[in-house]
């Protein structure tokens, strides 16, 4: 999907923002894993998993989750993004637990093989962010805690964004979730609904999830307003929306106020997890890059 070597989706700047950091010195590198983009009938073999050689789904991910999502990393540091096996978006709604794990294992292999591969070649020692969201989390995380966590990898971790899917409080023992908008070595995570709607599965895992303010950055409920809201990007990659955004962390989900923009009565579902990245790119790409000067600030 991205690589610094060639020019790919996760490359694109909107309109008027200040273009990536030089690639010939980068401050850090992202490794970044996207979400489930396969959701329409298979039309392979691989019922469960996407062949990697669907030149027409591997387009879908390249300007839709590297476009929008990836690239509000591109100011922190390089993307490095795999394309990888990923389960098809039925293996979040089947019945059949053995088929579910059996296709998340698999995109999980291609992602941890991906990640090894980027450690080899292209990280040098180079101190790294983690990114991701919905399947892509629950790869993330098992990727951190697997192969990360308890080895001199840590010390190079700088964050953790992991939104998307509920991350619950002790599933990375021994990363600390992020307190202030400067801590590194830490994760955060947030999945966004309508203000004063808690979904019916809540109790499953939301209810012992991690939730960070992706406004303020703080892990605790204070509201940010949409006077502090940096900015989104939506389906005019290069309009960028300010102030449209407030955000109250309530339990284990992210509260929002429903935003305002052109089109926006057309949206009347109250789960906003595609625009979990998208809602608060801004003040994502704002904080990786604080994230990543409060890392070199921490280095002997």
């Amino acid at each position: 999907c991205a690589l610094p070597q060639i020019k790919d989706s996760s490359d694109a700047v909107p309109a008027g923002l200040t273009t990536p950091k030089s690639a010939a010195d980068p401050l850090a590198h992202v490794f970044f894993i996207h979400p489930t983009t396969y959701t329409r009938k298979p039309k392979t073999n691989y019922l469960w998993n996407q062949d990697v050689n669907d030149a027409s789904l591997n387009q879908v991910v390249d300007n839709s989750p590297m476009k929008y999502q990836a690239s509000a990393f591109n100011a922190a540091g390089q993307i490095f993004a795999p394309r990888y096996r990923q389960a098809h978006y039925s293996v979040f709604l089947t019945s059949h637990l053995e088929d579910k794990k059996a296709a998340l294992d698999t995109a999980y292999k291609d992602v941890k093989a991906a990640f090894y591969h980027y450690l080899q070649h292209w990280n040098v020692g180079k101190p790294f962010i983690i990114a991701s969201h919905s399947q892509g989390t629950i790869h993330a995380a098992r990727l951190i805690k697997e192969c990360i966590l308890n080895t001199p990898l840590q010390q190079q971790l700088i964050v953790a964004y992991l939104p998307g899917m509920p991350v619950p409080k002790d599933s990375l023992p021994g990363l600390p979730i992020c307190e202030t908008p400067q801590a590194t070595g830490c994760f955060v995570s947030w999945s966004t609904y309508r203000r004063d709607f808690i979904p019916p599965y809540y109790p499953l895992a939301l209810e012992r999830s991690v939730c960070v303010n992706p406004i303020s950055w703080q892990h605790n409920e204070t509201p940010a307003s949409k006077n502090e809201h940096r900015g989104a990007v939506l389906s005019n990659f290069n309009q960028v929306l300010p102030n449209i955004c407030d955000a109250q962390v309530k339990g284990g989900v992210l509260w929002v106020s429903k935003p305002k923009f052109r089109g926006s009565w057309l949206y009347t579902n109250p789960n906003y997890h595609i625009g979990d990245i998208n809602l608060y790119y801004i003040d994502i790409r704002n904080n990786a890059c604080e994230r990543v000067s409060a890392y070199r600030r921490l280095q002997p």
